[in-house]
Parts: C-alpha cells; sequence; structure tokens
C-alpha cells in the first residue's frame, strides 16, 4: 500500500489560544508516528509552520506548496526535493488538493476558509470523496458550522451538505477519524 497524505489548511498566523498552536505540534507528531506524509502551505509560520516543524521534527514527511508571492512572505521551506512553487493560490490549493488523500482544516483565516469553502464545493459538486474534517480545537469552527446549517435552513443547500464535513474536538478524535478513512 503508497503512503496516504493528509492536506493540513490552516492559519500562517499562530492565532490568540496556546491550545492552538499545541494542537498544531501535537497533529505533526500524529502525522509522523503514523506515517502520514504531512501536505501544507510550505510555509514556516503561524500553526502551518507547527504543524510541519512536529512533523519533521518526529521523521515525517511533509510536501509544501507555495505561491511565488508568498516565498518571501511565509519564510517557503528551503529543501527543494520536499516542496513545489505555484505560480498563484488556485493553483497551490489545487496541488495541495491533488497530493493528499484526506483534507484537515485547523483554526485559521480568510485563507484557511476559502481552502476549505473550495474542497467542501468540490465535494458537493461529486468531483471527489475524500474526508474533510476540521479540528475544532476550543469550538473555533463552531460559528462555521452554525453558517452550514443556516444555509441549509435557508434551502441554499442540501442537508447531505453538513454529512460532507467530519467534526474533530481534538487531535486525539482527529486521529481515529483519519485512521478509519484512511484504512
Amino acid at each position: 500500500m503508497s503512503q496516504r497524505s493528509v492536506c493540513v489548511f490552516c492559519g500562517s498566523r499562530s492565532g490568540s489560544r496556546p491550545d492552538f498552536q499545541s494542537e498544531a505540534e501535537a497533529l505533526g507528531r500524529v502525522l509522523a508516528a503514523r506515517g502520514w506524509r504531512l501536505v501544507y502551505g510550505a510555509g514556516d509560520v503561524g500553526l502551518m509552520g507547527a504543524v510541519a516543524q512536529s512533523a519533521q521534527s518526529q521523521g515525517g514527511e511533509t510536501f509544501g506548496v507555495i505561491p511565488t508571492h508568498l516565498i518571501r512572505r511565509e519564510a517557503g521551506h528551503s529543501d527543494p526535493r520536499r516542496f513545489v512553487i505555484t505560480e498563484n493560490m488556485h493553483e497551490r490549493k489545487k496541488v495541495m488538493f491533488m497530493n493528499s488523500d484526506a483534507i484537515v482544516v485547523m483554526p485559521g483565516g480568510a485563507g484557511s476558509l476559502d481552502e476549505f469553502f473550495e474542497v467542501l464545493t468540490w465535494r458537493q459538486l461529486g468531483l471527489h470523496d475524500k474526508p474533510l474534517i476540521l479540528l475544532n480545537t476550543a469550538g473555533y469552527w463552531d460559528p462555521l458550522l452554525a453558517l452550514l446549517d443556516h444555509v441549509i435552513a435557508q434551502g441554499f443547500a442540501d442537508p447531505s451538505l453538513r454529512g460532507f464535513v467530519q467534526v474533530a474536538a481534538d487531535v486525539d478524535t482527529l486521529e481515529a477519524a483519519l485512521a478509519a478513512a484512511l484504512s
């Protein structure tokens, strides 16, 4: 069986809560321990950098994807064997998605929301059936989940939309969900 890869979309900032950082580090350790390759945005900053550095410190394999305009801003990974440079953000998302078997969305900002909604839309349209899991550290994604429920209640999406998104309260729950999905 080939190595499984997990795409992690998350903040290029660390956020205001220490548990965001600690969960990012825990996720990196889990990915390395399970032998799952991390596919990420190739930045060495924020939660993105924390997941990658944690995975790498435990001997985990990483595959970064960064657009040219963010290399200086996000201090792109220095090992050219482990990352790809894209022309733009859309291409970055596509390459990350295509090189993964599952998608995890950790706390983050507008970029993480953009990434989440794009892969959710692709799933809704039947373009993939990869697991999509929100790591809901400290209830961070509760307002997003309420918004999805609102969209459904107002008739702008079928109730099946909610079934395309799994929610994990912590990294232990996330690990179990990924293990089930990737087996």
